[in-house]
């Protein structure tokens, strides 16, 4: 670790560095209390969706705050010019907090943020957030493992395809009794699944997607592996969504639906069929 970095402790924000901040899974009172605290010092903040923001004025009453944020398909400001902006608030001697949703090292690009500040000899140090790969499927009453159903997870991003050796290796986890968590997956969840299913994993499964976990608009749809593609689009699941797949699903409140398939939802018509029928051939 260079110099120029300090990533555990919990010294006074010092004027010209950079705070990578998890902010969480989207709930406020679910930053930590350094967070808090290095926001009520910052000069500015640059923050992304996923991040609480509702009450960020008065969290950084000194600061100015700047979204920065992506969504999916839209990078409103390229990762280079976050990084750029990091390190030049840095070298005019501002106190930069950088406020991401989760944890700044998961799937966070927060390790090619704290590089550039440090090729740039800006001191930088990371605040740990809660990662959203656990706490949202809690919040839906899903643990990750739980003692004689799941002894390990495997969390993975779903933001790109996965390729069919990945399919492999996570069906064989999945089949061996471990848990399954993937990030961003909404957009390739058709593609998971049948990929999953196809390199062996049990189509009937227990499934999850978690909406919005963590926050008043949190939505759960709960389904088998087979027809969670189904179930999802009748529900009108959307982004931000946490996808849990693995045994552990029937430990959440209302997994008492029949795992063999669901009922009622063949033969659909009108815009419900339609999206499904996108989604299918699309996956």
């Amino acid at each position: 670790m260079s110099p120029a970095t300090d990533r555990t402790t919990d010294a006074e924000f010092a004027p010209g560095s950079v705070a990578l901040v998890g902010g969480g899974p989207g709930a406020a009172d679910l930053l930590t209390v350094r967070a808090m605290r290095l926001l009520r010092q910052a000069d500015v903040v640059y923050f992304d969706r996923l991040a609480p923001t509702e009450d960020l004025a008065v969290w950084a009453p000194r600061a100015r705050l700047e979204d920065v944020g992506k969504r999916p398909g839209h990078h409103k400001v390229p990762q280079s010019e976050i990084n750029r902006l990091l390190v030049a608030s840095a070298l005019a001697g501002l106190r930069v907090v950088r406020l991401k949703g989760g944890d700044p090292f998961v799937f966070g690009r927060g390790s090619e943020e704290a590089a550039a500040c440090e090729d740039a000899g800006v001191p930088v140090t990371v605040v740990p957030g809660i990662t959203s790969a656990v706490s949202v499927p809690a919040a839906a009453g899903i643990p990750v493992t739980a003692r004689g159903i799941s002894k390990s997870f495997t969390v993975v991003s779903g933001h790109d395809p996965l390729s069919e050796e990945e399919l492999a290796g996570l069906a064989q986890l999945g089949g061996q009794g471990g848990t399954v968590v993937v990030l961003m997956g909404i957009g390739t969840l058709g593609h998971t699944a049948a990929g999953l299913m196809r390199h062996g994993l049990d189509a009937r499964t227990p499934t999850g997607l978690v909406e919005r976990g963590c926050t008043p608009e949190q939505r759960v749809c709960l389904a088998p592996l087979e027809t969670i593609l189904l179930a999802s689009a009748v529900q009108g699941i959307a982004s931000p969504a946490v996808l849990v797949i693995g045994e552990v699903v029937r430990l959440a409140p209302g997994a008492e639906l029949p795992w063999s398939g669901l009922t009622g939802l063949t033969g659909l018509t009108g815009p419900a069929g339609n999206q499904l029928t996108d989604l299918v051939d699309n996956a």
